[in-house]
């Protein structure tokens, strides 16, 4: 980033001048302004953008980044634009840069140095300067030099007009001069450009639009079809396209010279570096860069001569140098600035946290020369950094916590701060990670086993997490390994300790506390043992814990939890580490920031709050209780008082093995906080000790009991001991009716009815533990009563209700980790993922994704246990053999039977030794990486497909108490499940057709890479998430002006804090979509979604299902714009990612259908349009059922198509289904059944229309037949020229025929008979046909059907059927149709958007002409439209959110 080289040169700036502090209400523009290094380019933008950059992208709606700012300002409904840009401060301030060139930027009092810093690094103009000072003019004549943590309010008053900045040159120095040059390397590439397929889509619509409208309409049939949802494999290369613009190149090669490091004589005139640099002319320079700027020196390809070549070639940056020597080089830079100024502003912003891809081009592109990259990667030497280099992670967290945060830019400046050190800790975590894993960094205690190694490196602090879960499911443990074990838990007890990392509560990982020199002690381990025997035993497996397993993932996971839960408590003077748990190849490292002086000398006493040795000593302290007390309050933790082991009685409010440590900086830090929740009472036992209730249950229960109590308060005393018909099944608790009845009492009572609330209902972190409760029984008894409590509100409350919002589609998951994200939003844990499969087997969408969820989390075990024991060179191979047994079929290699588990030498030995095949025993044998994998390197070859899920159904039984039918391996969605379990363990594979029926479908090829996969503490942003519910609450209303300015705070705070790509600024654009849509204003509607889309796939994946739904919306709102076509491409995009993600079986899927056939049938496409209806009704019906409410907004959806097809009839049939349906899920007096019913009167009444103008019509035609023959028999002469005219071939013929009864002859032949043979064969027809026939006389039929001679007599032509006046029938149709609630409810991006393709039944006119009544389509098509609902709703502003 932009920065002064000589961060001291400007301490002498003017400081007597009076800062002017702007009002709190300033500091909030409309559009943000983003923090440095975060993306603030699209902040500049939108702040007016005088640079040029928004003139190349006003042409397309889709590619105006700074129109959605723009329409935020301008565009809001006409009832707020007054409100928001009366937020609005934002002031131009001209700007002179060091090429003499002035620009204008937008700017806020509130903003920074560092903001005014990002926007000049953004500006094209100015994009290549990096070393400068700024100075700032006042209208009196003052000059003033700033600060870069300085914000202009604090130098002067920019509101009042005269003020300008100026660049001016500071020196170069050896890290400033670094930076200029990777700046420029960056410029030149457009690597880091991700353009969006929706940009894409838009410019190509748009160019095509130019060219012709027919190569639009001809690519629109690609769409026709649905074939590709039957074969998903074939699309995975259509969701990782390459880049779409070629890579312009400006320069040969830049890369430092062989010269480097300046000589000492050399440095002494200022030289800092050499680059030696090729031009695409072919010539070679040497460039010298000094304190001052770069020049072109003489040197030879051997020898250095530091002199300037003639003529002088020198410029203050590199950039400009080469802009003098190579005219290539600058005509090719001046189109890089203008391919990355006609993009996205948001598309060319790097993330802080990027997600994981699982899938990479396919063929791999090829691997090019690049030194800026090999110096990168070869700059990395782990271990060998200069101290000075390092960063003090714990000080910049905790000194950014303590800023101050009274005001909203205070806490602005305080959360940009917190969220920019942890984004770049988890980063350097990351690196650190991958160091130790790949043992490029050695431990600090060596001579311990492998699984306890502790590392520190760039002051961060690592260690390893066990996988537990597999070591459960054995039944018996090698005795040796538990020898083995508990000797080296004492081997541990004399080294070097680091802060506490990864301890249980029965087990201690060495040095878990500090430096304080404790460990787990001989006596602790003899109590485990003890406690072995009380495990619970199971049919499937009896599980059993070993020593060796300190550290589990459970605790690792709970940990992080607990310190983000302390964190949000955000209690002063107590603090919490940075951490971050990182998955690679395997295993699971936990990094966490160091406690100052935890590593150096003696800090005995630095222990002030709890218990290092499971309870036996816990050490207290006032100060520090004072404020764990408060943070307790936060959190819904009682406090309580418990026994140490000499029966001391100690008050504590948090779980016994926390530790309270204060720092060398006299700072009080809390670690261990794997239990800041109660236990989980339905799984008791030491086998579940890390079973602990999510903080979003706890929060809610907190919330249900209050209302219980204010509901049971009103009532009398006597109806208060009904509580123990409550009482949980906790198979290893028992308490007695009294005791329930009383602490259902003493809960009831303690909070006066007038001041009750949530905050006072505490829960006792220590119940249900080994440890030792001090109080009365009665107590006690009351606190283990509300946890057990609890744990029943969790399986009788909440588990019901979330089951009930799947079935109704209220929540709607469509991939593991939006059913992993909506389990944990309710509070649930994944352990009862199996309960809920369970509970859901009526509907096959839900059984499905619940037990490929099952499937994927069983495997995912199972390959991070071969990762684990696979050697550097064997990863490839590894992985790609277990996606072939798990994906094709693979059998054993030779007659050996063997159990095709993997496991070490010393593990088959245990089998042998207790004859317990098919078991697995997991300790520190399985972090072995030496001789086992040297001797038996190729392990992964003896597992075989039938060995696999037989493993995968053995850890579904034991883990989730789930049964995996015995074909789940033929059930199982396997490219959902591959892209799932990719995701989680980091895998990318060759996005290319795999042949799954194959029985090796995967090469080694195909295995492209294997990245980390990261679980973190970013803090949020609680008061933006304030603002958004808010508005959430007024779009529900209706109050599009309140709404739009609470969405348009929280975006501008979010925006400074986090930068414009994070999740939470994609949410606020979305819901600004929605008002703007509501208000109208669709193309600033647009801007907004596209914003949110960009974020979406640069955030959460390009196939996350957010993604899918927001090319959904864009969808929706192109076809309200009338831009169909473009509109059909993102739904094809959307049908793409959905079916990724869920498969072709998902009710959204079935409503996204539905919005195509609207679509399709809006541009007069009927045939597709009712093609995809029928996909959409088979599929509502087959999974949600004949009577769900989806299923009768299908049958709607048809009754409107059938409408606008003339086919009344047909409309009225189906829209009596939906009547019933919604009148047996609603009941008659719901508002949408009412609306049905109406609609039933509407098709009734055009029915009725229609037959009573053809009654009258056929009526019509029999007189006008009867008069007809009246006039033929009076003038006989007519009936000759009528003879005549059909001899001469025109259109009486037909006349002619019909008058006279003779027969129609074959298309083409004559009509020449004479006029006897001719009234012949008149009679003998007429006969044959039923007509009274008389001699001499004219016959006359009993109904003649003579329309065409009445429409010969009066107008001389044939008349046309009257099919296509039925469609105009008179628009009597209510003004809306039946409202059912959708999967659009749990997804909000699907929610107001899909009234965009909705039809209320009077605009299928265009489309009936060509329809033939719709007698051809079957009476069962139909689906759920969607979309229907909310167009016709739009006057109602109904927002499902």
């Amino acid at each position: 980033m932009g920065g002064k080289s000589n961060k001291g040169k400007n301490k002498w700036r003017a400081l007597n001048s009076t800062p002017v502090t702007s009002s709190e209400s300033q500091s909030k523009p409309l559009d943000p302004l983003t923090s440095p290094n975060d993306g603030s380019e699209a902040a500049k933008v939108s702040n007016g953008n005088a640079n040029g950059v928004e003139e190349a992208r006003n042409k397309s709606p889709a590619a105006d980044g700074s129109a959605g700012d723009k329409a935020q300002n301008s565009d809001a409904p006409a009832t707020t634009t007054d409100q928001a840009e009366g937020e609005l401060h934002l002031y131009p301030v001209p700007v002179k840069t060091l090429s003499g060139e002035k620009l204008e930027l937008q700017l806020s009092p509130g903003d920074s140095v560092m903001d005014i810093r990002q926007f000049l690094l953004d500006a094209p103009e100015t994009c290549f300067f990096t070393c400068y000072d700024l100075r700032l003019h006042t209208k009196d004549g003052s000059v003033y030099h700033l600060e870069d943590y300085n914000e202009i309010s604090e130098v002067a008053d920019i509101t009042i007009r005269g003020c300008s900045l100026e660049m001016v040159a500071a020196l170069y120095d050896d890290r400033s001069i670094r930076s200029h040059i990777r700046r420029g390397r960056e410029l030149l590439s457009l690597s880091n450009m991700q353009t969006s397929l929706s940009t894409f889509l838009a410019l190509q619509h748009e160019s095509a639009q130019r060219k012709t409208a027919d190569a639009v309409k001809v690519d629109s049939a690609e769409h026709d079809g649905l074939g590709f949802m039957e074969d998903i494999t074939g699309t995975l290369s259509d969701l990782v396209t390459s880049p779409s613009s070629q890579e312009i190149k400006c320069v040969e090669s830049i890369v430092y010279s062989t010269f480097n490091p300046p000589p000492s004589y050399r440095r002494l005139v200022g030289d800092l570096i050499y680059m030696d640099v090729v031009s695409l002319e072919g010539k070679k320079y040497c460039i010298t860069g000094t304190t001052r700027g770069f020049y072109v020196n003489c040197s030879t390809r051997s020898s250095l001569d530091p002199s300037p070549s003639k003529p002088s070639r020198e410029a203050s940056t590199l950039i400009g140098l080469l802009q003098k020597i190579s005219p290539k080089f600058k005509q090719g830079f001046h189109e890089i600035l203008e391919q990355k100024a006609s993009a996205h502003p948001f598309e060319s912003v790097q993330s802080l946290l990027p997600p994981n891809t699982w899938l990479g081009l396919y063929p791999v592109p090829d691997h090019k020369r690049d030194p800026a990259r090999s110096e990168d990667a070869l700059a990395l030497s782990f271990g060998t950094e200069l101290i000075g280099m390092q960063r003090d992670w714990n000080e910049e967290l905790q000194s950014c916590r303590e800023f101050p945060h009274k005001t909203l830019q205070e806490r602005i400046l305080r959360g940009r701060a917190l969220y920019k050190v942890t984004c770049d800790f988890i980063d350097a975590a990351i690196k650190g990670a991958i160091g130790v894993i790949s043992r490029c960094i050695p431990p600090i205690n060596p001579t311990d086993p492998e699984c306890f190694h502790m590392y520190v490196h760039n002051n961060i602090f690592f260690s390893f997490a066990v996988d537990a879960d597999l070591g459960y499911i054995s039944k018996t443990l090698e005795p040796n390994l538990l020898a083995n074990s508990r000797d080296a838990a004492g081997n541990c007890e004399d080294k070097v300790l680091c802060n506490s990392l990864r301890s249980t509560s029965s087990n201690k990982l060495p040095g878990a506390t500090g430096n304080s020199g404790l460990c787990t002690s001989t006596n602790s381990d003899k109590e485990q043992k003890q406690d072995v025997p009380d495990l619970t035993t199971d049919a499937s497996a009896e599980v059993q814990i070993t020593d060796s397993e300190q550290a589990t993932y459970a605790s690792a996971n709970n940990d992080l939890k607990g310190t983000k839960a302390y964190q949000e408590a955000d209690v002063p003077g107590l603090y919490n580490l940075a951490m971050a748990i990182i998955d690679y190849r395997g295993h699971r490292v936990v990094a966490q920031s160091i406690i100052p002086g935890i590593l150096q000398g003696d800090k005995s006493n630095s222990l002030l709050y709890g218990s290092v040795d499971n309870g036996k000593k816990i050490c207290w302290n006032e100060s520090f209780h004072s404020k764990v007390v408060e943070a307790a309050k936060r959190l819904h933790l009682k406090e309580h008082t418990v026994l140490d082991g000499s029966g001391n009685a100690v008050k504590l409010a948090a779980p016994i093995e926390c530790k309270g440590i204060v720092g060398s900086d006299d700072r009080h830090y809390l670690l261990d906080l794997m239990r800041v929740t109660p236990r989980d009472v339905n799984y008791i036992g030491p086998v579940h000790r890390f079973c602990v209730l999510r903080p979003e249950l706890v929060a809610s229960f907190c919330e249900a009991e209050v209302a219980e109590m204010s509901q049971s308060s009103a009532r009398t005393t006597e109806k208060v001991p009904e509580a123990p018909n409550q009482d949980s099944t906790g198979a290893d608790v028992t308490d007695s009716t009294d005791v329930h009845i009383k602490a259902d009492e003493e809960c009831a009572s303690a909070p006066s009815v007038h001041s009750i609330s949530s905050e006072e209902i505490l829960l006792n972190p220590n119940v249900f533990t080994e440890f030792k409760l001090a109080g009365n029984p009665e107590e006690i008894a009351a606190d283990e009563a509300i946890v057990r409590k609890a744990g029943s509100h969790l399986v009788d409350v909440v588990l019901p209700k979330f089951v009930q919002d799947l079935c109704s589609l209220e929540v709607s998951p469509m991939d593991g980790k939006t059913l992993a994200d909506a389990f944990h939003a309710h509070g649930i844990n994944i352990r009862y993922l199996g309960k809920v499969a369970n509970m859901v087997k009526h509907l096959p969408h839900l059984w499905d994704m619940c037990s490929t969820e099952i499937v994927v989390r069983s495997t995912k075990h199972i390959l991070k246990d071969l990762l684990r024991e696979s050697e550097d060179h064997d990863l490839g191979p590894a992985i790609t053999h277990f996606f072939n047994c798990f994906t094709g079929h693979v059998s054993p290699v030779g007659a050996e039977d063997s159990s095709d588990n993997i496991q070490s030498k010393a593990q088959k030995k245990a089998e042998e030794n207790h004859q317990s095949p098919r078991k697995l025993i997991k300790g520190q044998m399985s972090w072995s990486h030496g001789e086992f994998s040297i001797k038996d390197h190729l392990a992964h070859m003896r597992l075989t497909s039938e060995g696999l899920w037989s493993r995968i159904q053995e850890f579904a039984r034991f883990k989730y108490q789930f049964e995996l039918p015995d074909d789940a391996r033929t059930r199982v969605k396997t490219i959902a499940v591959i892209r799932n379990l990719c995701l989680k363990v980091g895998i990318t594979i060759a996005a290319r057709k795999y042949d799954l029926d194959a029985s090796l479908p995967f090469q080694t090829s195909d295995i492209l890479n294997l990245q980390p996969v990261v679980k973190h503490s970013v803090p949020i942003c609680s008061e933006a998430e304030n603002l958004m519910e808010s508005g959430k609450a007024r779009l529900a209303e209706g109050l599009l002006s309140e709404a739009y300015t609470l969405f348009s705070e929280a975006f501008s705070i979010l925006q400074q804090i986090t930068g414009p790509l994070h999740q939470d600024v994609a949410s606020c654009c979305r819901y600004l979509a929605m008002v703007l849509y509501h208000a109208g204003d669709v193309p600033a509607a647009i801007v907004q979604q596209h914003k949110e889309l960009i974020i979406n796939e640069r955030c959460l994946g390009l196939d996350h299902p957010d993604t899918a739904h927001s090319y959904g919306n864009m969808a929706l709102f192109y076809h309200g714009l009338n831009q169909t076509e473009l509109a059909l491409r993102h739904m094809s995009r959307t049908l793409l990612l959905l079916s990724l993600s869920s498969g072709p079986d998902h009710p959204d899927v079935a409503a996204t259908f539905i919005n195509v056939a609207m679509m399709y049938q809006d541009i007069g496409n009927t045939k597709t349009a009712l093609r995809y209806l029928q996909e959409a009704l088979k599929k509502n019906e087959r999974l949600l059922g004949p009577e769900h409410i989806q299923t009768a907004v299908c049958y709607h959806a048809l009754a409107i198509a059938f409408n606008s097809m003339g086919a009344y009839k047909l409309s009225v049939q189906h829209e009596k289904k939906t009547h019933g349906i919604l009148v047996k899920q609603l009941g008659e007096e719901d508002s949408r059944t009412q609306d049905s019913e109406n609609w039933i009167k509407t098709f009734k009444l055009r029915q009725r229309q229609v037959n009573a103008q053809k009654q009258k019509r056929q009526a019509l035609d029999s007189a006008s037949a009867l008069m007809a023959f009246n006039i033929l028999k009076a003038y006989p002469e007519l009936l000759q020229a009528f003879q005549v005219a059909a001899r001469s071939g025109n259109a009486s013929t037909t006349i002619n025929k019909s008058v006279a009864g003779e027969a129609l002859l074959p298309r083409g032949r004559r009509v020449d008979e004479r006029a006897a043979r001719a009234a012949a064969e008149v009679r003998k027809k007429a006969v044959a046909r039923g007509i009274l026939v008389r001699q001499n006389v004219n016959p006359v039929q009993r109904l003649p059907p003579l329309s065409q001679l009445l429409n010969i007599i009066n107008s001389g032509s044939t008349p046309e059927a009257p099919t296509s006046d039925q469609a105009h029938e008179p628009k009597t149709e209510p003004s809306s149709g039946p409202v059912a609630p959708t999967s659009d409810q749990a997804h909000e991006p699907k929610t107001e958007p899909s009234s965009g393709p909705v039809s209320d039944g009077s605009a299928g006119a265009s489309v009936a002409n060509g329809s033939n009544h719709g007698d051809q389509v079957p009476v069962g098509l139909g689906t759920s439209l969607a979309s229907l609902d909310l167009k016709k709703q739009k006057s109602k502003l109904k927002a499902t959110l």
